[in-house]
Formats: structure tokens, sequence, C-alpha cells
């Protein structure tokens, strides 16, 4: 076997063991499909992941940057207490449409608030008109990671988890020549984090349904 086929494979052997089947979470998924959405969600384990950092935190305010059709969202909306509250940026007004629909047919409407928008103008928004976060989730577009990372530091409260997604690009991340806007991005973002003085990170690799890719995990001092 080849080794994505493994990967799946073993995906799905964690898939069963650990997460149960959700029905609500794979309606949206689905809609996304038949929407024609890019499907580069996180994978279910990915999501739970996501489900469980936030919960061992304790967040009660969640930034998501990223929205695509709401599937991260939802994992995020389910780790909140009672009164907390997820807000997600999307820049396409038609993913942005698609994941308000998905996220009211799970039940979670009140749990999440999506703004629209470019995100570089809808985050200074948020100093003022929302609490400080405690959990900041970045999956956008990579050549903006560096200036993401900035804005999730002055929205943050002491503590707070920051998780930023697709920072390995099948192991192009390496690569100081690549053309790819992409590849120089979360190499400056990378940067930035071993400049910035605030915060204590590190990077994890990992194989699966989604490839070969991996994540930032880091905590604002």
């Amino acid at each position: 076997m080849t080794n994505s086929t493994v990967w799946n494979h073993v995906d799905e052997y964690f898939l069963e063991k650990l997460i149960p089947v959700d029905r609500k979470l794979e309606a949206v998924l689905q809609a996304n499909k038949v929407a024609g959405i890019p499907e580069i969600d996180v994978s279910p384990t990915q999501g739970m992941l996501l489900y469980l950092l936030a919960k061992v935190k304790g967040a009660k305010n969640i930034l998501e940057i990223g929205t695509l059709g709401g599937y991260s969202s939802l994992w995020l909306a389910r780790s909140l207490p009672k009164e907390g509250k997820v807000y997600t940026l999307e820049i396409n007004p038609e993913y942005a449409s698609l994941a308000k629909q998905n996220i009211k047919d799970s039940g979670y409407e009140n749990k999440v608030e999506i703004i629209v928008g470019n995100a570089l103008d809808t985050l200074p928004t948020l100093k003022n008109a929302a609490p400080a976060f405690d959990f900041i989730f970045i999956d956008a577009d990579k050549p903006n990671n560096p200036d993401y990372l900035k804005w999730a530091i002055q929205l943050a409260n002491p503590g707070a988890v920051i998780v930023a997604d697709n920072v390995v690009r099948n192991g192009e991340v390496i690569d100081e020549n690549s053309e790819d806007e992409r590849i120089q991005g979360v190499r400056q973002f990378m940067d930035l984090l071993k400049e910035e003085t605030q915060i204590e990170s590190t990077a994890i690799q990992t194989v699966g349904t989604k490839g070969y890719d991996g994540f930032v995990l880091a905590i604002v001092k």
C-alpha cells in the first residue's frame, strides 16, 4: 500500500474507535460538497482536536479566521460553555451564507457569529466590539498569516491558545526559494513566531485523509 492509503486507513480506524458518527456534522460536509465549496475543511479527527483543545482551555470566546462552510466553526462551538461564542470571519459571501445555514440547521446559530469581509478589514472592528479571545484558530489565506498572527496577539487574552492550520504544505515549507506565495506566507509566519517574545509555540506534522501537513500550536504569555 502507498503511504496515503495507509494514512487514510489509520484515520478511518481512529474515527471508528474514537469519534462517534455525527449526522449533523456529516450533513455540513455534504451540503458544502453539493454547493461546490473546496473540500479543504479540517478532517473529523482534526475537528475533534480543535474541540478538545478549546475545551481543555475552557475557552469562552473563540475567534476563527476562515469560515468556509462552517464545519470547523461547529466543532469549536460545541466546545463552548453556555455563555460562550465563536466569532468567525469569511471573505466569500456565498461561503458565509452557506455556513450560516449549516450552523442554523445544526442548532448553533446563537453560538456563532459570522462576520463577512476581508479579515484584515474586519479584525480591527473586533478590538472594541468583542471580548478578548481565549482561543484563536487561523485557517485562511496563507499569504496573510503573518498579519493574522499580529492581530491574534492583539485580540488575545493572556494564556490564549492559537492554532494555525496547514503549515507543512506537503513538506514545501522548508523551500526558501519557493515561488508559491502560500509557502512564503507560512515561512514569514514562522519567522514572526520565532521573533515574537509574547508567544510560546511548537509545530506538529500530521498525516491522514488530508495528506501530509501540520499545524502550529501556540500560547500567548
